[in-house]
């Protein structure tokens, strides 16, 4: 029986080789390597290694190795088949059936991998060519030469609307593959497809085999609104299970124990020639759990390096909202921020090698991260601030699954907050004569009452990760969601505020299969730069999309109708739209806080967890409270 390769290579992303031989032999960790006694011969002194990076195990004393198939078929007596069968039901991988319609899709998805390489290689020849002059001379001010040219395949793509698909279509390639392959924009309003990525500086991105699958494309001009363009997604290509960069990077890290994090392309290639190879980035969104898991896979501790600015803190927070849920025994991440003003890039250039590393070595763990993300995020001069903090605290740390790892944050943050609140005990100001408060001995500066008091960095509230938003708890309903439902008709009727909430919008988590239909028209208009009422307008008559609005409009009520008029004040649409955002994604928060709280509870019966799951609920009714008289 053959199984697709597609598939093989999931069910092997999935599941790292530690884990699927720790289940027969105990490992113990040496270096960036496993090992244990051979479970092939008897022996005392290990022999037996497992590479997570490598997706290999080798056993010196048999001679024995390959990856989790082989091991599975070696220690178990179970042919190739049925080895498969079992491994894909411990990762959660469906089968297909092996039919004559699931082979020719397999042909289907090599005559892609074809196509988008025949697309890499026209690129590679553009920019070496006379319409490649001014992307070259951009390339060289960058300091991009010929050798990272080279390395990264980096391309162009011409003006032309029309280049690329006569190009191919010379080469045999039909209309169908090349949109397939995503590289023609094409739909029900537009007659004649065209080249998706026109006048573009072009990076290919490629699978963890090496293959390209997708583009990014840089603008040239300043005037197009979407300065970079990604492919969309496609049999190939799903920018949430990729990284940038990863197929040269997994060498590089498993010989440096280091996996490093940074947010752009240009960025990964100022790394890696300034002698960091162990570089990605993930594909133009906030890094998602399957990135993570790729992460992880690479090194136990990936370096988040972002800009020092609010924008880095920004992602940096997003990221912690990622990791939460996922982090377990020796897995975690850390963060190195540039000084503000400065990308990889810049740093790369002006100090080179010594001042990345510098950064790199002052990276600071999730748990300071988060600690210090809390405390920013409002002054604690009151009790009522403080217990705020204290409460502000327990949301992230419920998210955390595992229960040992959840327990260490728990007992870290209970001392800290002991430690903060006692230091600042004996610095409380004591009133004077004039009726005012004076500072006490040892109190920070600029605070009350000895708590410090800074600016906040956190931009927006707390956010569930995706899987846990897809569990039952976090449904609101079995159809669309009055919220999501009104900040995407506001923007469908504010055009002007697509492009001022793009990066918003693209990151909020969705339940109704329509809102994620009609959202996904409104980016693929702000991507091409269709933000024109009329043409906008034009665009959304498309029959799928028009129902989805249908759906929408379906459960809105007089409130919100009122606000998606044209005439309605687009600055006071602007700040419901933010409010909805912040509403919407704090309630998702506090639901998957609700759900470890009643995991707590049904695990330890005590006053401390059924409180907690009073609070959250308080909590919980408190934003439905805010948004009803918002509403009103």
């Amino acid at each position: 029986m053959k199984f697709p390769p597609s598939i093989l290579e999931e069910i092997k992303a999935r599941l790292p080789v530690s884990a699927v031989v720790g289940k027969r032999v105990r490992l113990a960790k040496s270096g960036r390597e496993w090992k244990g006694l051979s479970p092939f011969n008897a022996e005392k002194t290990p022999s037996f290694f497992v590479n997570d990076q490598k997706a290999s195990f080798f056993d010196f004393s048999s001679g024995k190795n390959g990856d989790i198939f082989k091991f599975v078929m070696e220690t178990e007596g179970l042919s190739f088949p049925e080895a498969v069968e079992k491994l894909a039901a411990e990762a959660g991988v469906t089968l297909p059936k092996i039919t004559q319609e699931a082979q020719v899709q397999e042909e289907r998805r090599k005559g892609l991998h074809e196509v988008v390489e025949l697309a890499a290689r026209f690129f590679e020849a553009e920019l070496q060519g006379d319409r490649g002059g001014a992307a070259r001379r951009y390339l060289a001010s960058r300091g991009l030469d010929g050798e990272a040219r080279t390395r990264f395949r980096i391309g162009y793509g011409p003006a032309d609307r029309f280049a690329l698909r006569d190009h191919l279509a010379g080469k045999g390639v039909s209309a169908e593959l090349m949109m397939e392959a995503g590289l023609l924009v094409h739909g029900e309003e537009i007659a004649v497809p065209y080249d998706r990525f026109r006048d573009r500086i072009m990076f290919p991105i490629h699978d963890s085999r090496g293959r390209p699958v997708a583009f990014g494309g840089r603008a040239m001009s300043a005037e197009v609104s979407a300065k970079y363009l990604n492919s969309p997604e496609t049999p190939l290509f799903h920018k949430g299970s990729l990284l940038f960069n990863h197929h040269n990077a997994r060498k590089a890290s498993h010989d440096t124990g280091q996996v490093i994090v940074v947010e752009g392309y240009v960025d990964v290639i100022a790394m890696s020639l300034a002698g960091f190879p162990q570089t990605v980035a993930p594909l133009g969104t906030a890094l998602t759990e399957d990135q993570l898991t790729l992460l992880w896979r690479m090194a136990d501790e990936p370096v988040i390096c972002l800009d020092g600015d609010k924008a880095g803190r920004k992602a940096a927070s997003r990221a912690i909202d990622i990791a939460l849920p996922l982090l377990e025994p020796g897995k975690s991440l850390s963060f190195a921020l540039l000084p503000e003003g400065q990308d990889p890039d810049d740093l790369a250039r002006s100090g080179g090698k010594i001042a990345i590393a510098e950064v790199l070595g002052a990276a600071q763990p999730l748990v300071d991260m988060l600690w210090t993300r809390e405390v920013e995020a409002g002054p604690l001069d009151t009790p009522e601030r403080r217990a705020a903090f204290e409460r502000r605290l327990k949301e992230p740390l419920g998210q955390i699954r595992d229960e040992t790892t959840r327990k260490h944050y728990r007992r870290e943050m209970e001392e800290r907050l002991a430690q903060l609140f006692a230091s600042a005990a004996p610095a409380r100001a004591e009133r004077g004569r004039d009726g005012g408060y004076q500072r006490g001995r040892g109190q920070a500066r600029g605070g009350r009452g000895g708590f410090p008091q800074v600016s906040p960095w956190l931009v927006g509230p707390l956010k569930a990760s995706s899987q846990l938003t897809r569990t039952k708890i976090m449904a609101q309903g079995r159809g669309e969601d009055t919220r999501e439902a009104f900040i995407l008709l506001a923007l469908a009727s504010h055009p002007d505020l697509i492009l001022r909430c793009a990066d918003e919008i693209s990151e909020l988590s969705l339940d109704g299969p329509a809102a994620e239909r009609f959202r996904q028209a409104l980016l693929d208009a702000a991507m091409e730069g269709i933000l024109d009422e009329e043409v906008l307008a034009n665009r959304l008559e498309q029959p799928r999309v028009r129902e989805a609005q249908a759906q929408l409009l379906a459960v809105t009520g007089p409130a919100e109708r009122l606000k998606l008029a044209q005439e309605a004040d687009p600055e006071s649409v602007f700040d419901s739209i933010r409010q909805a955002i912040v509403l919407h994604q704090r309630a998702r928060t506090l639901h998957s806080e609700l759900k470890a709280a009643e995991r707590a509870l049904a695990d330890e019966a005590t006053e401390a967890n059924f409180a907690w799951i009073k609070d959250v609920k308080a909590r919980l009714e408190t934003i439905e409270g805010t948004e009803a008289m918002s509403g009103d």
